[in-house]
């Protein structure tokens, strides 16, 4: 299979292709800085690397033709840096732009020539945010799977928008398939980074009242099901890439720490996470409890039942 990549160069992406290479794949992937691009996936012949930014039109798009599948992982980091508005919208066009410019290059190819498979990232954040859970509250009362309706704050209307864009390639006889991810563990250099940091300094815990739902995936369990939604029609449509055993926050900081031999006994309370980080807070505070019919119903079984065991 030839595979073209928009966004190999990240967490998921960079696991992905190597997983893809080891089983005898080729890689197309369009990074706008070639050198690190190739100096984070190796000098694997099996990977071509087109310096371009996919957000943007040009000559990069002429590359899709001949490729059997394609996989679109750009966007900005959504926990990169503090949001004001210049970064709400370069979260935004970074994912909606590219997908587009993807779409656009899909449909100029040949029929013969197009890719038979689109697999485009989303997150669970597409979905309403289950905010200030009561202790009372019943665990699977609340349970969110794929058939789901949006959300109204600002990333679910970023997730939306994203979808649609990558909806457009199933007129073009393609199968849309879109991962809607939830927080991946496992491995370095991922989103756990910042706060495993903090239990190693002693100073992890709970995030606000630790009631919220944290809907997660270890990035082995990932790329085992993007390898399966670029092989198998089973998949097509929305995927909530999550373990079917979500923790409440409380819960997974008690794990995580003693992952690292550290206790979870300092909370960061709601005010505190608001002043530090803006807007990302409502997202930190609130949960979504995202389960994974979709990916169940497909038969896929997930390696790990706990995030750090």
């Amino acid at each position: 299979m030839r595979v073209f990549f928009t966004g190999g160069t990240g967490y998921i992406g960079h696991a992905l292709i190597a997983a893809l290479v080891e089983r005898g794949d080729t890689i197309v992937v369009v990074s706008r800085r070639a050198g690190a691009a190739r100096a984070r996936l190796g000098d694997s012949t099996a990977i071509e690397i087109v310096e371009a930014d996919p957000q943007y039109a040009g000559p990069w798009r002429e590359r899709v033709a001949g490729c059997d599948a394609a996989v679109n992982l750009a966007g900005e980091p959504v926990g990169s840096r503090r949001w004001d508005a210049r970064v709400r919208q370069l979260l935004r066009d970074s994912r909606v732009d590219t997908t587009r410019n993807l779409v656009a290059a899909i449909s100029a190819a040949p029929d013969a020539a197009r890719p038979r498979v689109l697999v485009s990232a989303s997150g669970i954040d597409y979905y309403g945010l289950d905010i200030d859970v009561p202790p009372e509250a019943e665990d699977a009362d609340d349970e969110v799977d794929e058939s789901a309706p949006p959300g109204e704050h600002f990333l679910a209307r970023v997730c939306a928008e994203w979808e649609e864009e990558a909806r457009e390639a199933e007129p073009l006889g393609l199968r849309v398939v879109l991962m809607r991810t939830g927080m991946v563990v496992g491995g370095q250099g991922g989103p756990m980074d910042r706060w495993a940091a903090a239990f190693r300094n002693y100073a992890g815990g709970r995030i606000g009242n630790g009631r919220q739902w944290v809907s997660w995936i270890h990035v082995d369990d990932a790329i085992g099901a993007y390898l399966l939604a670029l092989d198998s029609p089973k998949l097509a449509g929305p995927v909530n890439l999550v373990a079917p055993e979500r923790l409440r926050n409380a819960e997974f900081a008690r794990q995580l720490g003693a992952s690292l031999g550290r206790p979870a006994w300092l909370p960061a309370p709601a005010p505190l996470v608001r002043l530090a980080v803006g807007g990302l807070a409502e997202y930190l505070l609130a949960g979504r409890p995202a389960v994974p019919k979709a990916l169940v119903r497909a038969g896929y079984t997930f390696r790990h039942t706990r995030p750090f065991g």
